[in-house]
């Protein structure tokens, strides 16, 4: 199935917990002079155009990036952790609009420095086309129409010996949630020291509880999870929340967010709005 496009729900709440993550694991990476290397398994488009029908279609973004972003927004009281992502999403647009959401090719694409090496997986025919523009003149980044699963296994462990994974499938099928689980533990197997982040959908709570018994079964070590929901958990279909294992995390990403959930909430969330940190397998 070919179907997903991320463009409905670029800037979504989902994609600030994801990218804000994102953004502080590459400047941790980036804080020693050795190169390394950044896989990325579903890619997308690389970067996504809010004016455009599908963004505006939907309008997630408006309850997303935008109330982080966007003139008239005090911030103020941004914590310090989540400033380097508003920056960077700021920066991308400037003079106090918002017409473009960076995906995460877009985000790393800020990071990656000549000594590091950018991997980028996409499968959708539209969004290949995108993404291979996104990429033109940026050196040391490798675009593949491919199966990002494999892919990533196929370049693990990379040469550098440092490397950041990001699985980040859209959940067609229900499949996905134990194939990207399990590409993890099979990578894990082969690249012990790697940092690996999985994205998911709380879409049915059975889910992402058979993902976390899994990653717990299984021989992973350091695995923090993050969730950030805008409701209870509900039978019905739509995604309440969102959420990410996180291997091998920073030593202080935990810490980064539990600061950065609670302005979440207070800025995206409602009443029912909730969030976890918590170390779910220890080192």
């Amino acid at each position: 199935m070919l179907s997903y496009r991320h463009a409905f729900h670029a800037g979504n709440f989902a994609d600030v917990l994801k990218h804000s993550i994102l953004t502080l694991v590459l400047d941790y990476m980036i804080r020693k002079e050795k190169g390394f290397h950044y896989i990325d398994s579903h890619s997308g488009a690389g970067i996504y155009q809010l004016t455009d029908e599908y963004a505006q279609k939907t309008g997630e973004y408006k309850d997303g990036i935008a109330k982080l972003t966007q003139q008239g927004v005090a911030n103020a009281d941004l914590p310090e952790a989540l400033a380097p992502y508003v920056t960077l999403i700021n920066q991308l647009n400037g003079n106090g609009t918002l017409d473009v959401y960076p995906g995460s090719p877009g985000i790393a694409k800020a990071f990656m420095r000549r000594q590091d090496s950018t991997h980028l997986f996409e499968l959708h025919p539209t969004d290949i086309k995108h993404l291979e523009d996104f990429c033109y003149r940026w050196k040391k980044v490798f675009v593949k129409q491919s199966d990002g699963y494999q892919g990533v296994l196929g370049l693990l462990p990379p040469p550098s010996r440092r490397g950041v994974v990001l699985i980040d499938p859209p959940y067609e099928l229900k499949e996905d949630y134990q194939k990207a689980v399990n590409t993890i533990i099979k990578a894990y197997k082969k690249f012990a020291t790697g940092t690996y982040i999985l994205w998911y959908p709380v879409v049915q709570r059975d889910l992402v509880e058979e993902m976390q018994t899994n990653f717990t079964n299984s021989n992973v070590k350091n695995l923090l999870q993050v969730e950030f929901c805008l409701d209870n958990d509900t039978d019905e279909y739509g995604m309440t929340g969102t959420g990410l294992f996180i291997v091998n995390p920073p030593w202080q990403l935990a810490q980064q967010m539990n600061e950065v959930l609670p302005y979440l909430k207070s800025k995206l969330g409602g009443n029912n709005s909730t969030f976890t940190v918590e170390q779910l397998i220890k080192e």
